[in-house]
């Protein structure tokens, strides 16, 4: 696919989008030295082994391998074929790619791309017939009575279904839509009669989007008596509600900036807080919180905020998003509302600075709602009652690492059960041995750990194969140093994927182009191939290397080459000498490549 675009265009928008800023998008990478470190988005963890280098415009999972540079990347991330990365990172840096001679592949079926196609054209529809419609009036006024300003409106890209029955339909087949096509994506409800209507009619429409901000659903709330009150689209290839966070394509960034995203229950509140100021605002689609959710998530912040309805199903239901997000790594803070109050209404008594001021900044720690939580469960008049109530506290106190939470807690309950602390912290002592806590978890948590782990465990592979993977990183860096060693050895490096390394380099080098990493990943077919590339690459080098460090390197390679050649000859040997049944001869050779095995393994 590359090769259909000019290679010079194919550089210039690799090169106009930094690695880190693109994958800052999708991963919270922390400075770690001359490198970036983060929660690898293809697998699970909870240790950070995924690093971004940007002098190298690469990247690397020490956990799971997968590797490159930032359009493997994005087509790791979001299954993008090669042209719908490149267009991504060309619109995001305001390049225009060439037309001629470009086949537009999509990782998206037709049939999805039609439907893609068909929300993005049901979106303006329906915001126009709310803003500027007769027919849209009842939808605009509903919003405006709920406080939501035309700006909101704009932004959030609100709208309302028509009420005319197969006024969307014939909208959408004059757009050249296929009717059995939106029949069957949910968009039209096909009837008895074989008529068809609206599967939103007569609702305010709130436009779901994905992460990349294309609409993928809607939300339809009834103005009227409708049931249910709200409706979202059929599940898709598109749309999984259990995987979408409502607004994230808005928020991502303030989430970003603030390294903390404000969780709501509702499409409402995420509107109402936006407008307040709160930008780093998100929702679930009608659901409970999900892992998917969650991971996704701890994917981009250290801190996830709840500001849950304060009844008792949004309590409920704080405790049960607040344990999930806790098992994937994030920090919960709660924030507190009046009884019976939900965010919405909360903003539209007390305004926005109350609800910046006394809701989301005043927000408390999981611990605080988790001991009024429990409260509800027990009689704290009865003596047993509180003797259990205190166990179960000292039970969840003793999950917390740090000291200092700890023994602010112990001393609350101190306080308000007259307990000695002595007795409290011997309690809460015995309960982390049982669980086997045993230590502070800091060092476990250090972002170092998987990379070190790694070349610990590189440094069990034998000498040849370390002084090869060594090698090649130096001459992905510094071309008079591949030269050197394609004059030396050529290709007779002993592993077979470090002489296809070595060749597609002697290659790029001398097509001209400079030592880049990333350009020379490129230009890899092989995922397997890149993927060690990439891991070679991020392997730790010298700034300046000797000359006697380099030879050292080839020396090494090469009596490996020897010897590995002297054991080829003397097995031919030895079946020669049992083909002519001279057993003798046969096993004099056998203890011959036996020594030279056992002072390899030496060397090694």
């Amino acid at each position: 696919m590359s090769n259909q675009i000019p290679e010079e265009v194919i550089e210039e928008v690799r090169k106009a989008n930094d690695i880190a800023d693109v994958i800052g998008e999708y991963v919270q990478l922390k400075k770690q030295g001359r490198n970036y470190v983060g929660l690898c988005p293809f697998h699970s963890e909870k240790t950070p082994s995924f690093s971004v280098t940007q002098e190298k415009q690469i990247f690397h999972c020490f956990g799971c391998g997968k590797g490159g540079n930032v359009v493997t990347f994005l087509m790791e991330m979001e299954s993008f074929s090669f042209y719908e990365a490149l267009t991504f990172l060309a619109d995001r840096s305001g390049i225009k790619l060439p037309e001629t001679g470009v086949r537009k592949e999509s990782s998206l079926s037709i049939e999805s791309q039609n439907v893609l196609s068909a929300y993005e054209w049901l979106t303006k529809l329906y915001h126009h017939l709310l803003r500027f419609t007769k027919d849209g009036k009842e939808g605009y006024n509903y919003f405006k009575e709920r406080g939501i300003s035309e700006e909101s409106i704009d932004t959030f890209q609100l709208g309302f279904a028509s009420k005319v029955k197969g006024f969307t339909a014939e909208f959408l087949e004059k757009k050249g839509f296929h009717q059995q096509v939106l029949v069957k994506s949910g968009l039209l409800t096909l009837h008895e009669d074989n008529s068809v209507s609206d599967r939103f009619s007569g609702r305010v429409i709130f436009p779901i989007r994905n992460h990349l901000g294309k609409t993928i659903a809607f939300g339809g709330r009834t103005i009227t008596d409708q049931e249910p009150k709200y409706l979202n689209s059929s599940e898709s290839e598109l749309f999984q509600k259990g995987k979408i966070l409502y607004n994230f394509d808005l928020a991502k960034k303030y989430i970003r900036k603030s390294s903390e995203a404000v969780l709501f229950e509702g499409y409402m509140d995420v509107i109402s807080a936006y407008q307040a100021g709160v930008k780093n605002v998100i929702a679930t689609l009608g659901t409970a919180l999900t892992e998917s959710q969650a991971k996704l998530l701890r994917r981009y912040v250290d801190t996830v905020v709840l500001c849950y309805d304060s009844d008792k199903a949004g309590t409920e239901a704080t405790y049960k998003a607040a344990n999930l997000l806790r098992q994937v790594g994030c920090q919960v803070k709660i924030a507190r509302l009046d009884d019976g109050m939900d965010p919405d209404e909360y903003i539209k008594t007390y305004g926005p600075d109350a609800f910046n001021d006394k809701v989301i900044r005043a927000s408390g720690t999981y611990m605080s709602f988790y001991m009024r939580y429990l409260k509800k469960d027990y009689n704290l008049n009865l003596e047993g009652d509180r003797i259990q109530y205190v166990e179960n506290v000292l039970t969840e106190l003793a999950r917390i690492d740090s000291s200092v939470e700890r023994e602010y807690y112990l001393k609350e309950l101190s306080n308000e059960y007259n307990l000695s602390m002595d007795t409290l912290v011997e309690e809460i002592k015995n309960h982390r041995q049982n669980m086997g806590i045993h230590k502070d978890k800091r060092e476990k948590k250090r972002y170092t750990n998987s990379a070190t782990k790694y070349y610990q465990s590189k440094k069990l592979l034998p000498a040849f194969q370390n002084a090869e993977k060594q090698l090649i990183a130096y001459m992905l860096k510094d071309r008079s140093i591949t030269d050197k060693v394609q004059e030396e050895i050529g290709g007779a490096f002993n592993i077979d994927e470090h002489k296809i390394i070595a060749t597609y380099l002697y290659a790029f080098y001398e097509e001209g182009h400079t030592a880049d990493v990333s350009l020379f990943i490129e230009r890899l077919t092989d995922q397997t191939i890149k993927q060690l590339v990439t891991e070679i690459a991020m392997s730790p080098v010298i700034e300046n290397i000797s000359d006697q460090e380099i030879n050292d390197y080839i020396r090494i390679i090469r009596a490996e080459n020897n010897d590995m050649a002297s054991i080829k000859t003397l097995k031919q040997q030895q079946r020669i000498a049992e083909q002519q049944n001279d057993p003798l001869k046969a096993a004099q050779i056998a203890m011959q490549i036996i020594e030279i095995q056992k002072q390899l393994k030496n060397t090694n």
